[in-house]
């Protein structure tokens, strides 16, 4: 079974920028359409970018077209996502997901088998 590592995170003051990945222990990350979610405290998880393999399709969230960029590194097992101007509103957990079926319209949290444990990524002056 895939476990999902994640890793970055952390402070970034309003208007910066933020890099978190997630890499794929136990199979290759060519295997799934890799997702990005994320949680506010006292909100239900939210979609964030997707991205499919083969054919690397990507999609966003209404709110993050233009600012995320999700990418993958298949060479190192490793999704990448991207954060440019960054708001207080974009404070969450940041979750990585792992599905075995493809599609970029997957993009509820009910579709994706895998899960990381989260990362925290907080914007803040």
């Amino acid at each position: 079974q895939v476990q999902l590592v994640e890793s970055g995170g952390g402070l970034v003051q309003p208007g910066g920028s933020l890099n978190v990945s997630c890499t794929t222990v136990g199979d290759y990350v060519t295997s799934y359409t890799m997702a990005w979610f994320r949680q506010a405290p006292g909100k239900e998880r939210e979609f964030v970018a997707v991205s499919t393999w083969p054919g690397g399709s990507t999609g966003y969230a209404d709110s993050m077209k233009g600012r995320f960029t999700i990418s993958r590194d298949n060479d190192k097992n490793t999704v990448y996502l991207r954060m440019n101007f960054l708001r207080p509103e974009d404070t969450a957990v940041y979750y990585c997901a792992a599905s075995s079926r493809w599609g970029t319209s997957r993009r509820t949290p009910s579709e994706y088998k895998f899960w990381g444990r989260g990362t925290q990524v907080t914007v803040s002056s």
